[in-house]
């Protein structure tokens, strides 16, 4: 074991630096009139190739809340976090033959002008303000704190603020270039992260191997991992009964079973993959082939995120069980589950530890340049064109944007600076989860109704927005308070300070159940007839036979991987 950086590792880190510096400044040198054309700035139109699209999805997707938030589940609760990954997959699939059509279809830049076009500019502004609020306040501060956090424990000492300062500079440059900028050097990031994150992972299952005396082998490691952590290997966890210990009860609030599948994986999914400024931007100006392809390519590579961010946490698990990570524990007595991650790396040669941290720096920084640059869109598309300057120019909005993206960035060290908003204490992967899932029932239903419902009427879409946002906070907070832990609609259970809770998938998804009967039924005492309603033509989610070859393969897989750890 070794901590801090040798000079082959810092050596390592810095041509990783160069690299995607040099090959973003060449991207944007390709086109130097990108900057008089808004809809190029924004959506690089045209320009992103399958490929990149896939890998810049990829790229803003994961970041330090996966490699430690999901490490960390994965030492705590093993395969079973694998559900977020492979059912994001599958609905991949669904956004690539269903929402994108339609999407491309109205010629969008944006979510909000997709909610205007559809139902009313009263419900676009709403959402235009909040979807600001919560990128800003929840998303870019939680990565960027849980991002200085991460490598300042890999770098020794304290040095968070500039890393913190660091990674915002880093961001920042690759943003003002634009979406086209970003969409391409995201392929280099997503080849670290996946470089990096692999070899980590092969280390993982190396130490295991070593730790039961099988030698150096990562075949031999990951049987002999699974033989001993058997209990981290299943999907599906059985509800809890009147003798389940506490553990396993903890397990299930948080991936209650069978139950979760039934709605709050899909809501909670639909939300970030369909209904996100932040991932639908990146195919949002390409033809529907493209994009249907980058997205499917998405999906394939979501197969393979668990053994990239879960699958060092279970070594973790092992290895602390058989003894392996007793330095970990020297301050506390205890392992933290969110230290999992760092703790593998520290047994990391020199060069690959330069590579690891450079895998994680371009998951935060790819975040963090996706989060920003739609926050500039939203901002300079649906408000400050629309209710500022509806006769800006071309050259004024792409301003306008970059001053965003500067303002936006500065916000979030402001409120990352000190943590005032409270990260450390609810935990960065729990704090976004928190926030976002209160709003997603809401959003899902609002989206999925307006596309395949023609009646949908506005009123009910804003209802449906407020309904969906109420009913998350009364089931999680206030419902077994109200009718019981125990009725036709859920099963509570005693969380880890005694109190009855519901699982919160399962809140999820009767939030979304209830919200979408407000709506049909608003809807219905509306006019028979919606002028807004979407015309849906014939043949238009047809896919052709490359395409839905990749969506068998993806499934197959996913049926594969399910059979195999059930």
């Amino acid at each position: 074991m070794q901590n801090g950086l040798t000079v082959l590792d810092l050596l390592v880190f810095l041509f990783y630096l160069l690299g995607v510096s040099g090959y973003g400044y060449y991207i944007y040198k390709r086109k130097q009139n990108a900057q008089l054309d808004s809809k190029d700035y924004f959506l690089a139109e045209g320009s992103l190739t399958w490929w990149a699209i896939g890998a810049s999805m990829i790229a803003s997707n994961i970041s330090a809340e996966q490699f430690i938030g999901m490490s960390g589940s994965g030492f705590s609760v093993g395969v079973a976090v694998a559900a977020y990954e492979w059912v994001a997959a599958i609905v991949l699939i669904f956004v690539a033959v269903f929402f994108m059509p339609i999407y491309l279809k109205q010629k969008i830049y944006t979510m909000p002008q997709f909610l205007e076009q559809r139902y009313n500019s009263t419900l676009s502004l709403i959402m235009s303000i909040f979807w600001l609020f919560l990128y800003v306040a929840v998303n870019l501060t939680a990565i960027l704190y849980l991002g200085a956090l991460a490598l300042n424990n890999i770098v020794g000492g304290d040095s968070f603020h500039v890393i913190l300062v660091a990674l915002a500079v880093f961001a920042v440059v690759i943003t003002l270039g634009g979406m086209k900028v970003v969409g391409y050097t995201d392929v280099i990031q997503v080849t670290v992260l996946l470089i990096g994150g692999l070899a980590t992972s092969y280390l993982a299952l190396t130490l295991v191997s070593e730790k039961f005396g099988l030698g150096h082998d990562v075949i031999a490691g990951f049987q002999a991992m699974m033989r001993d952590g058997n209990d981290h290997f299943h999907m599906i966890f059985p509800k809890p009964t009147a003798g389940t210990p506490q553990v396993e009860i903890n397990k299930y609030l948080a991936l209650p079973g069978l139950a979760m599948y039934a709605a709050g994986q899909w809501v909670a999914n639909l939300n970030y993959w369909g209904c996100n400024q932040y991932i639908t931007q990146r195919a949002l100006g390409a033809d529907l082939k493209t994009a249907r392809t980058g997205i499917l390519f998405a999906a394939m590579l979501k197969l393979l995120m668990p053994v990239v961010v879960m699958l060092p946490g279970i070594a973790a698990y092992v290895l602390h069980k058989n003894g392996g990570l007793q330095a970990e524990m020297a301050s506390t007595g205890t392992f933290n589950p969110d230290n999992a991650y760092s703790a593998i790396l520290t047994f990391l040669p020199n060069g690959l530890k330069g590579l690891s941290m450079a895998a994680l720096t371009a998951a935060i920084v790819a975040s963090l340049a996706g989060k920003v640059n739609s926050i500039s869109t939203i901002f300079t598309l649906d408000i400050y064109q629309r209710y500022l300057n509806k006769d800006a120019t071309e050259k004024k909005l792409v301003w306008v944007g970059r001053v965003t993206v500067l303002a936006a960035m500065a916000l979030a060290i402001v409120l990352t600076w000190k943590d005032l908003l409270g990260i450390s204490g609810a935990g960065g992967f729990t704090y976004i989860q928190k926030y976002t899932g209160f709003i997603s029932p809401g959003i899902v239903a609002v989206f999925v109704l307006g596309m395949f419902w023609k009646r949908t009427t506005g009123t009910a879409a804003i209802a449906g927005i407020l309904a969906g946002f109420l009913l998350s906070v009364f089931f999680n907070n206030y419902a077994v308070a109200v009718f019981g832990p125990e009725n036709l609609l859920w099963s509570a259970f005693p969380n880890a300070e005694g109190v009855y809770e519901i699982p919160f998938l399962i809140c999820m998804g009767w939030a979304f159940f209830f919200t979408v009967v407000l709506m049909v039924t608003l809807s219905l005492l509306g006019p028979a007839t919606n002028p807004k309603g979407l015309e849906l033509e014939p043949g238009m989610f047809k896919v052709n036979p490359q395409t839905l070859t990749l969506i068998v393969v993806v499934l197959l897989l996913i049926m594969a991987l399910y059979v195999k750890f059930w």
